[in-house]
């Protein structure tokens, strides 16, 4: 099939080629031809060139022609205008001069205007033929333009088409190739298929014989050592426990819990509406406060008012039932034993409507009757009539289908499993019924509620009650909305649930059964919680993992440890240095100082009598204050303490003034202890930075360990759901292979026993017939 496709691609390629090489010869001689023209227009524009240069040089003898008139013209009328005042002096001259002098101006004058006019033709004459030449040289030009383009276009489009044809002969060739090797290819793979069924052939033989051999094993086993197949009888396979579905049940009690909820609902909006319709029959048509009303109403008033005994066991019903389904159950119909209960409180309730639908419809009878009724609210009456009948139709029809589904967990014969389905979508159409219906009532209520506001006779207590009443049938209506809306959803679900149940059966057989399954359920839940001993202590995983965290942090704190003491031995080396040289620099100071008190000494003492007055008095106050202090300083005064930038300064009052030295020495005593105070703030905060620094770098270690480790995890989680899958699919394969095997041995089997016989058929005809031979033989 591969090789006929392929000569048919190959032949519709060729019949292209041949196509394509008929366009390119017209394509070429229709450029062989532009060609040609081209050529032909360069030499009528090389013509007209030539006769527009001969124009031009005609043109230019006559400019030049022009010039020596005009020159010729100037020097006439100089003459003539030097020989008007010669004239006019000479008047008295001769006639025959002036008439000479008159003649040539005559001339003169004629000769000038044919030149003129001779000029003048030859002008225009150039002027066209310049016209002329300019315009034939623009379409010559726009010719050529456009037919240098179309030139070019075929140029370009034979270009292309040789480039297509050589990328087609290319590619065919390439095809060829290709074509080839798959064709050696498909031999190698045809001689390799060969041996395969070769050797699978020797294999099925083997497997033949190994799974004949395990067959009669496995019958001997099951033969001797098996009493009893449970799961080849319904009866016994019913009392197995089917697997636990957890999913199954959680979304069963979901459902379940969502239909009491819309029950709720429903009896609540029920109970409303008949409330409200016994308060309307004691207001309408006639008032019970003012008058007696009919006996009928009276007996309706009665039923309805016993309304809660019915509506409310559906209530409880459907908790009984949402109770039963839990998690460690099997939800299915044949256990779901309190839908029973709920059908016989909906059997109850539909009994109730039977009761009163009588009533009801003789009472809007009566409504009807009165006087007080018009056209318009006899049509809402009847048309009410209806809808109740309706209604009670709809809810014997729900019941039935309820007391169907029922069946199963109380009569197994009542219903087959396999109209389980249709009575299910027969509820979900019941219960869209009743929700059409409602909304009839829903609609003909309002109708009536807003004729009879309109009444004349309508009091505040009848307009109340009928809004009361449309509003319980809107809820009602609402209701059943949701609770038709919610069971079509679920109804699939409901048609799928029903295969959940024992293995190789088609369900529980009975509900007795179905009980035992559960009480063996239980028993085996309770054996398994049994069996559950409590683990050895050991290590747990996540202190495992943080004492591991524990011991990389030490390792990393232990290096940064060492890191920070080598700093802090340089950071010594260096401050020692420091030391060294302010201790220098201090005793170069101190000899400046020295220097400086001496300089000024002398300086004092060289000073003049008149002008040491001033300093003698000042010597004399600051012995006088020497003397004051040396006395206060005997006394025991408390110290002061100043605080500046430079940090806190503890000294004596201002009574005290010590000598410079001793102020030297606080200042430099206090120096040297603020030094002393930040250079141990400094190495605090290089220690704290060096042991941050190890923290960090530990964390960046332990974050690196822990990328990888869960890059690994995640490779190891990739291989092994890698695995499953392969092991998945090879289990598939198996399993398929082993099948069709066992199907193949099957039907070998089947065949040789066919053989089998025909050569027992055989034998026996052979075995008669030798038989009869003997007898002949006797005879004879």
């Amino acid at each position: 099939m591969a090789s006929a496709e392929l000569q048919g691609k190959y032949q519709k390629l060729a019949q292209e080629y041949s196509k394509l090489r008929a366009q390119n010869q017209v394509l070429k001689k229709g450029v062989v031809d532009e060609q040609a023209n081209s050529a032909a227009l360069k030499e009528q524009l090389k013509m007209k060139d030539q006769s527009l240069r001969k124009l031009q040089q005609e043109m230019d003898s006559l400019t030049f022609r022009n010039l020596q008139l005009a020159k010729r013209v100037e020097l006439l009328q100089d003459e003539l205008a030097l020989s008007e005042p010669r004239g006019k002096k000479n008047k008295k001259s001769g006639d025959s001069s002036s008439q000479l002098s008159q003649e040539q101006k005559s001339v003169f004058d004629e000769d000038l205007q044919k030149k003129i006019e001779e000029n003048e033709r030859l002008h225009i004459q150039f002027f066209e033929a310049d016209e002329q030449h300019k315009h034939v040289e623009a379409e010559l030009r726009s010719r050529l333009a456009t037919l240098e383009t179309e030139a070019a276009q075929h140029q370009a489009v034979v270009d292309g088409l040789t480039r297509k044809y050589m990328e087609t002969i290319e590619k065919l060739q390439n095809d060829k190739a290709k074509l080839e090797v798959i064709s050696q290819a498909l031999e190698k793979e045809a001689k390799e298929c060969r041996l395969r069924t070769e050797e699978c052939q020797l294999q099925l033989k083997n497997l033949h014989e190994d799974l004949s051999g395990r067959l009669e094993e496995s019958l001997s086993v099951i033969n001797e050592k098996v009493p009893f197949n449970d799961t080849k009888y319904s009866q016994y396979n019913a009392l197995n426990v089917p697997v636990h579905n957890r999913r199954h049940q959680l979304k069963m009690r979901d459902i379940a819990g969502q239909a009491l909820g819309f029950v709720r609902d429903l009896v609540t909006a029920l109970l409303n509406f008949h409330t409200y319709t016994e308060q309307r029959i004691q207001i309408f048509p006639v008032d019970s406060a003012i008058d007696t009303i009919s006996p009928l109403n009276q007996r309706f008033s009665q039923y309805l008012h016993e309304n809660a005994s019915y509506v409310r066991p559906l209530e409880e019903g459907m908790l009984h039932l949402f109770e039963s389904v839990t998690e460690d159950t099997v939800t299915v119909l044949e256990t779901t034993v309190k839908l029973k209960t709920f059908s016989e409180h909906l059997t109850s309730y539909i009994c109730f409507l039977r009761k009163i639908l009588p009533y009801q419809l003789k009472s809007l009878e009566e409504e009807c009757e009165s006087s007080l009724c018009t056209s318009a609210l006899r049509a809402r009456n009847l048309e009410l009539s209806q809808d109740m009948k309706k209604m009670t139709a709809v809810f014997e029809k729900l019941q039935t289908y309820v007391s169907l589904l029922a069946l199963p967990s109380t009569e197994p014969d009542g219903l087959l499993r396999t109209n389980y389905s249709s009575v299910l979508t027969n509820v979900g159409a019941a219960l869209h019924g009743f929700h059409d219906v409602m909304k009839d009532i829903s609609k003909h209520y309002s109708q009536k509620a807003t004729i009879e506001h309109e009444l004349p006779i309508a009091t505040q207590k009848l307009i109340t009650t009928n809004d009361c009443i449309v509003s319980s049938v809107v809820a009602l209506t609402n209701g059943a909305g949701k609770v038709a809306s919610f069971f079509s959803n679920n109804v699939d679900y409901f048609i799928a649930s029903l295969s959940y149940g024992p293995k190789a059966t088609s369900g529980f057989i009975s509900p007795l059964s179905a009980e035992c399954m559960l009480q063996y359920k239980k028993k085996a839940s309770a054996y398994m919680k049994a069996l559950r001993k409590p683990l050895p202590e050991s290590v747990p995983y996540e202190e495992a993992l943080a004492n591991r965290r524990v011991l990389l942090s030490s390792t990393e704190s232990r290096e940064g440890l060492a890191q920070q003491v080598q700093q802090s031995l340089e950071k010594i080396s260096k401050l020692e240095q420091e030391k060294e040289h302010w201790m220098l620099e201090a005793q170069l100071a101190k000899i400046k100082l020295e220097k400086e008190n001496q300089r000024i000494a002398d300086k004092l003492k060289s000073t003049s009598p008149g002008q040491a007055v001033g300093p003698a008095q000042e010597n004399a106050s600051v012995v006088n204050a020497l003397g004051q202090e040396e006395a206060s300083a005997k006394a025991v005064l408390e110290p002061v303490h100043s605080t500046s930038l430079i940090g806190v300064l503890t000294r004596t009052s201002d009574s005290e003034l010590p000598d410079v030295e001793s102020r030297e020495d606080l200042i430099k005593n206090h120096y040297m202890a603020r030094i002393v105070e930040l250079t141990s703030q400094l190495q605090l905060a290089d220690s704290k930075s060096v042991h941050f620094y190890a923290e960090c770098r530990a964390l960046s270690k332990r974050l690196a360990l822990a990328e990888k480790s869960k890059e690994t995890l995640a490779e190891e989680m990739k291989v092994a759901s890698q695995s499953i899958s392969r092991l998945q699919d090879e289990l598939t394969t198996t399993k398929r292979s082993y099948e069709d095997q066992l199907s193949m041995m099957s039907d070998h089997l089947c065949s040789m026993n066919e053989t089998l016989s025909k050569q027992r058929e055989e034998i026996d005809t052979l075995k008669m017939s030798s038989k009869g031979n003997s007898k002949k033989n006797k005879s004879r």
